[in-house]
């Protein structure tokens, strides 16, 4: 089952789309805190975005920036703002498709088919790790911290990965080495110190300071 967010002021609007896109076998999700629309978008993993321009705190071409930073997710947007100047900006930002409002359910919808067949045909799902501000891409192996990009090496990227996918939890040191020893880089208990301190290094100076932190005797995780 396709999963679509919708990123809509008019929660009327937005409730009558997710009513209609899952009776054509969608899962949907619309967004009610407009503060902070990248949790959710992480979190649900959706196939395609139903995205406004004109939104509390932030307007869409804002969230389709810090959206394209890190996601291919298609993007369609929706508004009544659909004079050139929005389309052409839309669609330079990284929009896949524009529709105007007031808008026919069924051509959103076949809009909607048409944009998911394309895009999933030739690729995988895009997956995503978060945690407080830092964004780590699974498939691409980049991480995103407040709109810049920081540099990884693999063995970054690895340690990264196994602390992101248990945040909240501590990681043993051993856990960690055996991660990297089964992708092919083994290390030893010194080396991994040496990798974590100039990985920690790397994230304080990008501004995550106390990203990962030490739990004496047990291990890493990261706060």
């Amino acid at each position: 089952m396709h999963k679509i967010l919708i990123i809509e002021d008019d929660l009327t609007i937005a409730e009558t789309l997710a009513n209609h896109l899952e009776q054509w076998g969608f899962d949907t999700l619309y967004i009610t805190d407009f503060q902070n629309i990248m949790e959710p978008f992480i979190q649900f993993e959706p196939q395609l975005i139903l995205l406004d321009i004109s939104l509390p705190f932030f307007n869409g071409f804002h969230w389709c920036t810090q959206i394209r930073q890190n996601s291919k997710t298609p993007i369609i947007f929706i508004s009544s703002a659909s004079d050139n100047l929005n389309i052409v900006m839309a669609m330079n930002m990284g929009a896949d498709d524009f529709i105007a409002k007031p808008f026919d359910l069924s051509v959103i919808t076949a809009k909607i088919q048409a944009l998911i067949r394309r895009t999933y045909d030739f690729q995988g799902q895009v997956h995503l790790l978060q945690h407080r501000e830092a964004i780590l891409n699974l498939n691409d192996t980049t991480l995103t911290y407040k709109g810049s990009k920081i540099e990884l090496t693999k063995n970054d990227f690895r340690i990264l990965q196994i602390l992101m996918e248990n945040s909240g939890k501590i990681i043993s040191r051993d856990a960690i080495m055996n991660r990297l020893w089964e992708n092919d880089s083994f290390i030893d208990d010194n080396t991994l110190t040496v990798n974590m301190t100039r990985l920690r290094k790397k994230l304080e100076e990008a501004g995550l300071s106390g990203f990962i932190a030490t739990k004496k005797g047990l291990g890493y995780k990261v706060e």
